[in-house]
């Protein structure tokens, strides 16, 4: 039986092509749109590309009339916290005003269904530890705030419109496809895992721990790692869930286990054979002091299961990715 094309939205990027990997290992045609200010077109590992903007109405069009599309898969959203405060403006016209024109689109092409690549960052500070999907959703930075909108966007227009969709919201995305012909690529690098490897292998003199008297066991924050192909794979389900007739749903990713930044460092210290020197820095504002999602929901309803759960064998795949991108 033919499968039903999917259109990946961002999928030259770091989560986007691991979901391009992922779909097309199980038989899915798929669609790339992404306009590249972010992403890298060599790192698709195969399907269909189309150089384009998802705020561009013409260019959706374009899309739309060349391919019988059954789904689209969201992953362009800008996703740095800091440069959110900086530039609120450019981040609510990426990240929620592109949002409403993809979905115009979408509903003058009669598609029904979609998956929105969204964040632990709508929960805000934790008023309990692990998070479930009901926590309170009070964002402490615009990013946050901009998934969120998008978020209350798709459940009103699902109300209006019928058109059925699932919102995952992950926790630290980390790690790179087991053959380290893709990883994360990004400029500049702001996620712990890979600023750690780069001393590793040289990019870098030494890596900061932004405080170390946090109430956790050696004073530097927690945060849940999820291997970026176990993240495909939930978007994968939640995708058949929706084609095979289910309705809304909101999942939350993540090991439910939290690891420290010394002990991200100490097992990269391992795993690489360098000392990777670390200092430490002052707080940053805004880190709380342990970040883990209760992720049973979406192990009950769709039988999602994590496969790289283990800190090493995150850690192992993003250093064999980060080794040739040094080489």
């Amino acid at each position: 039986m033919t499968r039903p094309v999917i259109l990946v939205v961002g999928g030259a990027g770091y989560i986007g092509s691991h979901m391009v990997l992922g779909l097309l290992g199980a038989g899915y045609p798929v669609v790339t749109l992404d306009n590249l200010s972010r992403g890298h077109r060599e790192l698709l590992p195969g399907g269909d590309f189309v150089e384009g903007d998802a705020g561009n109405p013409t260019h959706l069009r374009e899309v739309f009339s060349r391919y019988p599309v059954s789904a689209v898969m969201h992953f362009a959203a800008h996703s740095q916290v800091g440069e959110s405060v900086e530039r609120p403006l450019m981040y609510y016209r990426n990240n929620v005003a592109s949002t409403i024109t993809l979905l115009e689109a979408m509903q003058d092409a009669g598609i029904r269904h979609f998956i929105f690549s969204s964040s632990a960052a709508v929960y805000g500070e934790p008023v309990q530890v692990p998070i479930t999907e009901t926590h309170p959703t009070q964002p402490t930075n615009p990013y946050g705030a901009t998934k969120l909108a998008v978020e209350r966007l798709l459940a009103d227009y699902s109300a209006a419109s019928g058109m059925t969709y699932s919102v995952l919201r992950y926790f630290n995305a980390a790690g790179a496809d087991v053959s380290g012909k893709l990883g994360e690529r990004h400029r500049p690098e702001t996620h712990l895992i890979p600023l750690v490897l780069q001393v590793a292998t040289g990019e870098r003199e030494s890596i900061r721990i932004f405080g170390d008297d946090y109430p956790t066991a050696d004073g530097t924050c927690l945060r849940d790692y999820i291997h970026v192909s176990d993240l495909g794979r939930a978007h994968l389900l939640a995708l058949e869930a929706l084609l095979g007739g289910a309705g809304n749903s909101v999942y939350n990713l993540g090991n439910s286990s939290g690891h420290s930044v010394r002990q991200v460092i100490d097992t990269a210290r391992a795993i690489t054979g360098h000392a990777i020197p670390a200092g430490i820095a002052a707080r940053r504002a805004g880190d709380p002091a342990v970040l883990v999602a209760d992720s049973t929901r979406i192990r009950n309803e769709l039988g999602w299961q994590p496969e790289h759960e283990h800190i090493e064998t995150i850690i192992r795949s993003a250093w064999k990715w980060h080794q040739r991108e040094a080489g």
